[in-house]
């Protein structure tokens, strides 16, 4: 199965490269980084990637969504929220990180589905959507093809979370173990919650 995860610039490196550590320990996918434009893309930790163009991407793959401070620019740009609504909408499943979440909300392809975002930034967060169903409480939350986590660490328990539905618990278990990481598996658990 095909992992495209989107980056753009000031994109939050945790955000990416967490979920792509344990994405990739799994046999079962392959995973690919993306951009609107492709060459070189830029975190804001100053982490260098470079991106192949989303034109080159499969259709029905599984996208993943980084949040990051470049989110709030790309909130206002229209080509690019129009791009990723076309990318969501024939995507296998469609996992966001933090604010990433701001960007599937805005460009209306979370309109009726519950969501979750990074809980410092959650009352902005909001504002991207009002037919997004926008859970604050929740470590992470599947609906439909949509996973949405909560802020930036969150994004790891979510991609064990997506291991676990998608090839087994056992599996899930295997690679938290692997990368010496301890899964929070319970998505209702958040501690950074103010409810």
């Amino acid at each position: 199965m095909k992992i495209n995860i989107l980056l753009f610039d000031k994109f939050e490196t945790l955000d990416a490269f967490g979920p792509a550590e344990i994405l990739g320990k799994a046999q079962e996918f392959e995973l690919e980084y993306f951009s609107v434009a492709g060459g070189i893309v830029t975190s804001s930790q100053n982490v260098s990637v470079v991106t192949k163009t989303i034109i080159d991407a499969e259709e029905d793959s599984v996208w993943l969504i980084p949040g990051g401070e470049g989110t709030r620019t790309l909130v206002l740009d229209a080509d690019f929220l129009l791009k990723l609504k076309q990318l969501a909408q024939k995507s296998k499943f469609c996992l966001s990180v933090c604010t990433g979440s701001a960007l599937l909300a805005k460009c209306g392809a979370l309109d009726g589905i519950r969501a979750t975002s990074n809980k410092r930034a959650f009352e902005w967060v909001k504002t991207t959507s009002k037919k997004t169903l926008w859970i604050e409480k929740a470590r992470w939350i599947a609906c439909e093809k949509f996973y949405t986590s909560s802020g930036i660490s969150a994004g790891m328990d979510m991609a064990l979370g997506f291991v676990s539905d998608i090839l087994g618990k056992n599996e899930a278990n295997e690679i938290a173990k692997r990368i010496e990481y301890v899964w929070n598996d319970n998505p209702e658990k958040d501690d950074f919650s103010a409810n």
